[in-house]
C-alpha cells in the first residue's frame, strides 16, 4: 500500500505558482507603500450621489452580470459533481421478467417461468493515483474562476458607467459652452452691422460673421447626440430602455481620495482578471494530472445484493436472498495513442494557459501605467489650457477693439481669435474629462470596485 501512494504522488502534482517578475510594472512607480486605491469600496471611492445611483442599480440589473451570476451556479453543480466522484454508486432494481423457452431447441415442450428480483448494486473506483482528487481540483478552480470572472464584470462594469457618466457631465458642458458662443456671435453680427453703416468694415464681414455664428451653431446638434447616445449606452448597461439620465455638473466634481498604487505585486490578489488567468492555468495544470494517470490501471469494486426467484412466494425470504462482490483492474494497453493525445493536449493547453496568466499581468501593469501618466499630463494640460484661454480671451477683447477704432485691423483676425478661443475652451473640457477618464482607469486597473456591492 505504501508503495501505491508512493506511486500516486509521483503521478500528479501539485500546484505552484509559476515565477513571476513584478518589480517596475508600473515604470516610474517605485515606492514600497502597499497602500492601495483598489481597498477602497466604489461607495467612497465616488463622491457624486447621483453616480452612485446609477452604479447602484447597474450592478442590481445589468444583464452581463446576471449571466455571470448564472455561470457560478452551473460551476458550483460542476464542482459537486466532482466531489460525488470519490464516493461509490449505489443503484437499486426490482423487476419481474417472464420467459418461455421450448425443450429440445427447436421443438418439443414450450414451458413459461416467471423470475422476480429485487436488489442492491454499488460500485466504487479507488482513486489510487489521483485522478479524481485531481478533477475535483480542477473543478474548484473553475468555480472560483467563474467568481473572477463575475468580478471581472463588476469592475468593468462600474468603470463603464462612472466613464459614460463622466463623459456625459463633460457633454453637458461644451453645450452650455457652445450655446453662450452662439449667443455672443449673434450679438456679435449685429455689432457687425453697425460697423458697416459706420464705414469701418465692408459687406464683405458681415457674411464673415454670419458664417461664424452658424459654425457654433451647427456644432450644437452634434453634441446633443452625443449626449442622447451616452444616455442610451448608460440605460443600456442599466438595462432600461432609452430615457433621460439624471445627473450633476463636471465642475462640481471633486476626487476625495489621495490616489495610493499600491505594490505592482498586489495585483496578482486585486485584479480579477489576474486572479482569473491563474485560475485557468490551475485548471489546466489538474487537467493535464488527470491525463497523466490515464496511463495506469483502474480499480473498480463493485457489489451487489438482494433477492431473486422464479417463485413469488420465495422472493422475499432466505432461499431467494443472493449477494456477490467483485473487483477488477483495468489497464490501457492499446488505444490508438488516445492517452498519448490526451497528455500532449492538456501539456500545450497548460504551456498557454501559464502564458496567459504572464500576459495578463503585465497587461494589468501596462495598464496601471498608461492611467498614472494620464492623469500626470491632463493635469499639466489643464493648468497650460487655463493660461491659453485667458490669453485668447484677451485677444478676442483686443481684436474687437481694435476694429472700431482701427481702420488698419483685419476683420479676419477677429474670426481666427474667436475660433481658437471656442477650440480651446472645448478642449479645456476634453482636459477635464481625460483627468477623470485617467481616475477612473487607474481605479479599475489596481482591481478597484471588485467587492461585492
Amino acid at each position: 500500500m505504501v508503495m501505491i501512494f508512493a506511486t500516486a504522488c509521483q503521478v500528479t502534482k501539485p500546484y505552484k505558482r509559476p515565477e513571476l517578475v513584478t518589480q517596475n510594472l508600473y515604470r516610474d512607480s517605485n515606492s514600497d507603500d502597499s497602500t492601495s486605491i483598489s481597498t477602497i469600496s466604489w461607495q467612497n471611492f465616488f463622491a457624486d450621489t447621483l453616480l452612485l445611483k446609477l452604479i447602484s442599480n447597474g450592478l442590481e440589473n445589468n444583464l452581463d452580470l446576471k449571466i455571470a451570476l448564472q455561470n457560478i451556479q452551473v460551476s458550483k453543480a460542476a464542482f459537486q459533481q466532482s466531489r460525488s466522484a470519490l464516493l461509490p454508486d449505489l443503484s437499486g432494481n426490482t423487476s419481474i421478467r417472464q420467459s418461455k423457452l421450448a425443450f429440445p431447441q427447436g421443438y418439443g415442450i414450450i414451458s413459461s417461468t416467471t423470475q422476480y428480483d429485487l436488489g442492491l448494486s454499488a460500485s466504487w473506483e479507488a482513486d489510487i493515483w489521483g485522478k479524481l482528487r485531481s478533477a475535483k481540483k480542477g473543478a474548484l478552480a473553475g468555480l472560483l474562476a467563474s467568481e473572477e470572472t463575475r468580478k471581472t464584470i463588476q469592475t468593468q462594469l462600474i468603470a463603464d458607467i462612472s466613464g459614460y457618466y463622466y463623459t456625459l457631465l463633460a457633454l453637458d458642458k461644451q453645450l452650455r459652452i457652445l450655446e453662450k458662443t452662439k449667443e455672443n456671435r449673434i450679438a456679435g453680427v449685429s455689432t457687425v452691422k453697425a460697423l458697416k453703416e459706420a464705414n469701418i468694415v465692408n459687406g464683405a464681414a458681415i457674411v464673415q460673421s454670419e458664417a461664424n455664428q452658424y459654425a457654433a451653431e451647427i456644432a450644437i446638434p452634434v453634441v446633443k447626440r452625443q449626449i442622447r447616445e451616452t444616455e442610451n449606452a448608460i440605460n443600456l448597461l442599466l438595462a432600461l430602455p432609452s430615457q433621460q439620465v439624471i445627473r450633476g455638473s463636471l465642475d462640481a466634481q471633486t476626487i476625495n481620495v489621495d490616489l495610493h498604487t499600491g505594490i505592482p505585486s498586489q495585483l496578482l490578489q486585486n485584479r480579477p482578471d489576474v486572479k482569473l488567468a491563474e485560475y485557468n492555468l490551475m485548471i489546466a495544470f489538474e487537467n493535464t494530472n488527470v491525463a497523466k494517470t490515464m496511463f495506469y490501471p483502474a480499480l473498480h469494486l463493485t457489489a451487489a445484493g438482494g433477492f431473486t426467484s422464479f417463485s413469488l412466494k420465495d422472493w422475499l425470504t432466505s432461499r431467494g436472498l443472493f449477494g456477490n462482490v467483485a473487483a477488477g483492474l483495468t489497464q490501457p494497453i492499446f488505444n490508438k495513442g488516445l492517452n498519448k493525445a490526451r497528455l500532449a493536449t492538456a501539456t500545450a493547453r497548460q504551456e498557454q494557459a501559464a502564458l496567459d496568466f504572464q500576459k495578463s499581468l503585465l497587461v494589468a501593469g501596462q495598464e496601471v501605467s498608461n492611467a498614472l501618466y494620464a492623469y500626470q499630463t491632463a493635469l499639466e494640460q489643464q493648468a497650460i489650457r487655463g493660461k491659453q484661454v485667458q490669453a485668447l480671451e484677451k485677444a478676442v477683447d483686443f481684436n474687437k477693439k481694435l476694429l472700431k477704432y482701427s481702420s488698419a485691423t483685419n476683420y479676419t483676425d477677429v474670426l481666427t481669435s474667436e475660433q481658437n478661443l471656442l477650440a480651446s475652451q472645448m478642449e479645456g473640457v476634453n482636459d477635464k474629462l481625460q483627468q477623470w477618464q485617467a481616475v477612473i482607469t487607474l481605479y479599475r486597473a489596481l482591481g478597484g470596485g471588485a467587492k461585492q456591492p
